[in-house]
């Protein structure tokens, strides 16, 4: 065994100091596990008595000129609703069989990888070794190291839409917050919800921005100047609230008391560089995606992909046996599953929703009560329209199909500039990607950080309100200065 497998155990082999479902490097905490089912379980709850009392209705659907399914809002009716008991009950499972069933068995099985892949790198030493070489390098200058984390992921969101594809890197963010002194919740923030941010943001964001230009005849990211100007004040937001709370918990020592220990090996040296190659080039393929738009829809793959291959290869050249890699990625799949059971119920609430037929009926009511409003009171209640809709639909693709038809009318009819209703979207779909505990990478995240939803949600409402107040203000400021 070699040296770097030798070193003890850190922070990113136990990220979380409670009890911990079975397995090792990633690990689901029991505490976090149970939370997080309940909050689900009484949404889904919820969910089935506003099924009991919102009417049935349906939108036609029609196809635009690029033959997208779209509503058509001039032709709303109501129509038979409601959901079976026993349909209610198995919609966790039935939501496999569902339309847009495949995202859902996609990140499940992202899911899987990633457990598999993390529980390798851990038992291998990979992880420590990782961790203890940025200490050694960076732990001097932690603070710039957390605003270029913070950058970077935020500019994955923005530029190229990244969210979910952040995943596999967030739990060495969070071991690398707890090895520089600070807590998981410190390594969340640095690294999902700075994605979630700049997936709000949208400068270039194709699965948002480039879908909702594309519906309403803009071009493709035009009017990027307020889009960036949100970019850098949500930026400096972001850092200063980071930092806030990484200051009021970090713990002071070296890099030995803070759980990590580095001592250079050849062999760990050589694994981590191909680790960091493979990544590199997963993340290059992920860019791409900008220009090249039929990967688009193959993000999540491709970053899955390399993700795996690049834990494979790494943990076989730093020493681990063909046999071990076996037992440790099983392990890690057993120990990450229970997340797959949270991520089903919770897309089982749009399931409900629209098996039940209440959706439509709550867009054609929510349509109508815009009818008295003053334009900088219209442009705010889409922004509140697309924040409650993001709660039951987390694609962002998906919620343009569904809102721009009904967005688009709203605009015009009172004066608003469809840049700016754009705008309101990307708002409204993504800063809540982070806090909605129905959006299933955030679930992921949490679980494998052994960041209970509680913990997560007493730390991160305080940003979204302050969040809110700055993205409100710039729509406003659109408003008042005729953004177009």
């Amino acid at each position: 065994m070699s040296q770097g497998q030798k070193a003890k155990k850190t922070s990113a082999e136990n990220v979380g100091s409670g009890q911990n479902i079975k397995g090792e490097g990633i690990n689901i905490g029991v505490r976090s596990f149970v939370i997080a089912i309940g909050i689900i379980f009484i949404l889904m709850v919820a969910t089935y008595i506003l099924t009991l009392v919102v009417p049935g209705g349906e939108y036609a659907r029609v196809q635009d000129a690029a033959g997208n399914t779209i509503i058509d809002t001039d032709h709303f009716s109501y129509v038979d609703g409601g959901i079976p008991f026993w349909k209610w009950l198995l919609s966790p499972f039935l939501v496999l069989g569902a339309e847009g069933s495949g995202t859902i068995i996609a990140v499940l099985i992202f899911l899987l990888v990633i457990g598999g892949v993390f529980n390798s790198l851990s038992a291998g030493g990979m992880m420590n070794y990782m961790l203890g070489k940025i200490v050694d390098r960076f732990g001097g200058v932690k603070y710039r190291l957390m605003a270029v984390l913070i950058f970077f992921f935020m500019a994955m969101g923005s530029f190229v839409g990244s969210f979910e594809e952040v995943i596999p890197m967030a739990p060495i963010v969070v071991a690398l917050a707890v090895a520089l002194g600070w807590d998981t919740v410190t390594g969340v923030a640095m690294s999902l919800l700075a994605a979630g941010c700049g997936f709000a943001a949208g400068i270039a964001n194709p699965f948002t921005i480039g879908v909702a230009q594309g519906l309403a005849g803009l071009p493709m990211f035009s009017g990027i100047w307020l889009r960036a100007l949100a970019f850098v004040l949500i930026y400096i937001l972001l850092l200063w609230y980071v930092r806030r709370h990484a200051h009021k918990v970090e713990k002071e020592g070296d890099s030995a008391e803070l759980g990590v220990e580095y001592v250079p090996d050849a062999r760990m040296d050589k694994g981590l560089k191909v680790f960091a190659v493979m990544i590199g080039a997963g993340i290059l393929i992920v860019l791409s995606s900008s220009f090249i738009t039929v990967l688009q829809d193959y993000t999540m793959i491709i970053v899955a992909l390399m993700f795996l291959i690049a834990g494979i290869a790494s943990v076989l050249i730093s020493g681990m046996s063909t046999v071990e890699l076996g037992r440790t990625f099983a392990r890690g799949i057993v120990a990450i599953s229970p997340s797959i059971l949270m991520i089903l119920m919770a897309s089982s609430i749009k399931y409900t929703m629209t098996e039940a037929k209440i959706l439509d009926t709550l867009l054609h009511g929510a349509a109508g009560m815009a009818g008295s409003m003053p334009e900088a009171g219209v442009i705010l209640f889409i922004y509140a329209i697309c924040l409650v809709m993001n709660f039951f639909i987390s694609s962002g693709s998906a919620k343009a199909f569904l809102l721009i038809p009904i967005i688009a009318p709203l605009a015009q009819l009172f004066g608003i500039s469809m840049q700016l209703a754009i705008v309101a979207f990307a708002f409204g779909d993504g800063f809540s990607n982070v806090i909605y505990p129905t959006n299933a990478g955030l679930l992921i995240t949490l679980g494998i950080s052994d960041v209970s939803y509680s913990e997560w949600f007493r730390y991160s409402w305080k940003f979204q309100v302050l969040n809110l107040i700055l993205t409100s203000a710039l729509l406003l400021l659109g408003l008042a200065v005729g953004y177009n």
